[in-house]
């Protein structure tokens, strides 16, 4: 990771595998309809009321912090994500939260389905978006083994999603499981690790 030049206006981008492939076939098969925004490189404690030159150089520090690279790794970016609420009625902002925490490790002897559920406190998601970045380290229960890409699902608010260890890849192998809150836009990631050796056909 690495810092820009803030002096011009740049957009820095990570393609994903599925991202280059629609780009590589050259017509509008790659077409964006949907971003997110997220200040993680903010640190707002530098506004500083104090400042000698007045209200206009409060936020002076602030606006010429230099901006971080794009980074593929989804654990550690975009972890304070830009959101719009209702002005009325919004007196804290949402938590999502998720039953399983921190990470979801699969070995020989601890290779069953893991339950995942999720609840979003202070602002109401009537369904969440879960995505698993690779098919070949987990996947849904019941998923088609032959879909290509990341494995995505959509549940509601106190529906269980079950999440299987996919077999025969290399040990170890690791992916991210995401869960996206549809009305907050709020996130939450875990890691998978794969360390099942035995490639029996499944559970």
């Amino acid at each position: 990771m690495g810092f820009l030049n803030n002096t011009t206006v740049t957009v820095d981008a990570i393609l994903t595998k599925k991202g280059r492939e629609l780009l590589a076939k050259g017509t509008d098969a790659f077409n964006i309809t949907k971003f997110a925004l997220a200040d993680d490189e903010v640190d707002y404690n530098l506004w500083d009321v104090t400042h000698p030159n007045g209200s206009d150089y409060y936020g002076n520090v602030i606006e010429n912090m230099p901006l971080l690279e794009a980074s593929p790794d989804e654990t550690q970016v975009m972890k304070f994500k830009l959101l719009s609420l209702p002005k009325l009625d919004t007196n804290s902002l949402p938590n999502l939260i998720l039953s399983q925490e921190g990470s979801i490790t699969f070995t020989d002897n601890n290779h069953s389905s893991k339950q995942i559920t999720a609840e979003t406190e202070n602002v109401a998601d009537t369904a969440y978006t879960v995505t698993i970045s690779d098919r070949t380290v987990a996947q849904f229960a019941g998923g088609n083994p032959n879909t290509e890409g990341s494995v995505t699902r959509v549940f509601t608010q106190g529906e269980t999603i079950t999440v299987i260890p996919s077999i025969q890849i290399a040990v170890g192998a690791t992916a991210n499981l995401t869960v996206t809150g549809n009305d907050t836009g709020f996130s939450s990631t875990l890691s998978i690790t794969n360390n099942w050796t035995t490639a029996s056909g499944g559970l």
